[in-house]
């Protein structure tokens, strides 16, 4: 079935370009997904073409050289992405969340050097938080940017990066000041990659979406001008809670494309395929699954365009909506994986078909971009706090 299919409405994108998102999920992607999955190689062409067609940079403004776009357009694009690869969809939400911070907080100056290649895709960029004794506490990172001279010296190692493998460019979080903690004591930088003291630390193989390069970047005493700071020091923290809420968001467009893709290919395969005389679809075991798969699908989708649509208004709960949205679709295309699996039968295990593919790339959506624990998290404090507020004397 082709892309087009997405029910996802948009605001700023017309017919046209989602015409042309459409045409180039199901030409440029969808035919080479499997390839890439299996060399694991990072796929220049298609993102060299995705800077050139503007697919990057969804919302950022167009002064920017983004498309200038909503929330709305952005879960839009990277359902539609992911539903020809999730990894291609990757690289997209990647640009998004870092050309929010640059276009936010960056100096004109960095704006030239970093947003506007990046969009272009003449850049590669990362985004370096992860560390191996930090996760989902940002306040537990201990990288170190010193002060020296008028400018600093960055000292430390990050894992699990997007594209530390390819990237030209990082964006790293650091603490400047140990006494202050996460809320004023860390800040954010700009690092090109390839500058004395920076060195690619290992390439990780991971189990799915594998041509979306992983890997670990260490900074060994690099020393960084005073105008690769991002923004004011001390602010990362605000900075990224800012730029989160979008990001997973992100996820869950992608995550809802997963789930596409796998409906479809089980649709697809219950029809065709024959047990007994009949089509497989015959059977109440297989089409009520379908039907779960496909009630769930459009459930998720309503509340991701809930939550775009709150970001896009600046609702009080836009926060809790896009954890909302990226814990049920998540968690939704780790099972519609598995059920598109189970159609397929022992084909379904075997390499080679889609459905094995999509299972391997759905179960990382639970993970990044916060894990389920964190959003549940989330979520459970928005509602206490809501009904703290009532006033309510139940016990």
């Amino acid at each position: 079935m082709p892309t087009g299919n997405s029910v996802i409405p948009s605001s700023v994108l017309g017919t046209d370009e989602r015409k042309l998102v459409a045409e180039f999920v199901d030409e440029r992607i969808r035919p080479v997904a499997g390839e890439l999955d299996e060399t694991e190689r990072f796929p220049e062409e298609i993102y060299a073409e995705m800077g050139k067609i503007g697919l990057f940079g969804i919302t950022v403004p167009e002064k920017f050289g983004g498309f200038g776009g909503t929330a709305l357009d952005y879960l839009f694009v990277m359902e539609s992405l992911s539903y020809g690869y999730a990894s291609v969809a990757d690289q997209c939400g990647l640009v998004e969340i870092l050309g929010s911070l640059l276009g936010n907080y960056g100096t004109p100056e960095q704006q030239e050097q970093y947003l506007r290649p990046m969009l272009s895709a003449e850049k590669r960029c990362a985004y370096a938080l992860t560390e191996p004794g930090s996760g989902s506490d940002l306040g537990s990172i201990t990288t170190r940017a010193v002060r020296s001279g008028d400018g600093w010296v960055l000292t430390g190692e990050k894992i699990y990066i997007h594209n530390a493998p390819v990237a030209d460019f990082a964006v790293v979080l650091a603490v400047t000041d140990p006494e202050l903690g996460k809320r004023g004591g860390i800040s954010v930088f700009l690092v090109d990659v390839d500058q004395p003291g920076v060195s690619r630390a290992y390439h990780e193989h991971k189990m799915g979406q594998r041509a979306s390069q992983v890997g670990g970047l260490v900074f060994d005493s690099v020393r960084l001008s005073s105008d690769a700071l991002l923004g004011e020091e001390g602010q990362a923290f605000g900075y990224m809670m800012k730029v989160l809420a979008k990001g997973r968001l992100g996820i869950s467009g992608l995550s809802l494309g997963i789930s596409r893709a796998a409906l479809d290919a089980a649709t697809r395969q219950s029809l065709d395929r024959s047990q007994f005389g009949k089509p497989i679809s015959a059977n109440q075991g297989i089409s009520f699954s379908l039907a779960t798969v496909a009630t769930e699908l459009r459930a998720g989708t309503a509340l991701s365009v809930e939550a775009a649509r709150a970001l896009d208004t600046g609702a009080a709960d836009a926060e809790t909506l896009c954890s909302m949205a990226k814990l049920y679709a998540s968690e939704g295309c780790v099972r519609h994986a598995d059920a598109a699996v189970q159609v397929f039968g022992g084909n379904g295990f075997i390499r080679g078909y889609e459905v094995e593919r999509l299972y391997r790339d759905a179960r990382i959506t639970k993970i990044y971009e916060g894990t389920s624990e964190m959003q549940r998290l989330i979520i459970s404090r928005a509602v206490l706090k809501g009904a703290a507020g009532t006033g309510s004397d139940e016990r």
